[in-house]
């Protein structure tokens, strides 16, 4: 989805670096410090406009959240929200996420979501799935040992594709939905194209795995 250019989103994006860093480098490791509290660290990687990092952090004020989102035009409509909430426990991360461990030091996240991440449906751009298996060895090299990857999604072959690519990568599949509106799940929070999807009647497909140090 195009989304349109905001006025004056690089100048508010530079006027908050409290709430958004756009070179995180400078971080690894340290993320702690970038927070009220020492908690656990929950990353999500393309959050777009931010209606799920920003109502996690609200939800969990016990765990520290960093939504990672790299277009300018949706990462502003979070900045636009925590400025507003002034959420202690949320970061904002204007990066590509391909490259996390340039930002991540070793062990340093607890859990990582991916949620309605662009489906790339043909096949010779399977490497740019968020799901292959290099973005999952990344994942790996930042989390810390026993972390889980949450991923939702309404396409239905990026979901199988998901489910077969973290069963050969080694990770335990934990919990599955193949409808998750009809299930039983509790605490469930909503992203924009989640919202927009099952009100059309799409089924919201969802997975908890969790990464065993097994390749």
């Amino acid at each position: 989805m195009r989304l349109r250019n905001k006025p004056g989103a690089e100048q508010t994006i530079a006027d908050h670096p409290q709430y958004i860093l756009t070179d995180a480098s400078d971080w690894k490791g340290c993320w702690e410090e970038r927070f009220a509290k020492k908690q656990p660290i929950h990353i999500e990687v393309g959050s777009g406009k931010g209606q799920f990092v920003v109502g996690m952090a609200k939800a969990n004020p016990d765990i520290n959240y960093i939504g990672i989102e790299l277009q300018t035009n949706a990462i502003i409509s979070i900045l636009e929200k925590q400025i507003e909430e002034k959420l202690p426990n949320l970061q904002l991360l204007l990066v590509n996420g391909a490259d996390l461990s340039d930002y991540f030091a070793e062990g340093e996240v607890d859990q990582i979501y991916l949620n309605f991440s662009d489906p790339w449906p043909k096949k010779r751009h399977i490497k740019r799935r968020l799901t292959y298996k290099t973005f999952l060895a990344t994942y790996e090299t930042i989390a810390r040992p026993g972390a889980e990857l949450h991923f939702k999604t309404d396409n239905r072959g990026l979901f199988e594709y998901s489910l077969a690519s973290l069963s050969q990568y080694g990770m335990v599949l934990k919990q599955v939905w193949l409808d998750l509106h009809e299930s039983s799940y509790e605490g469930n929070v909503l992203t924009e194209y989640e919202e927009k999807f099952s009100k059309k009647g799409q089924p919201i497909y969802r997975l908890e795995a969790e990464f065993t140090g097994k390749k």
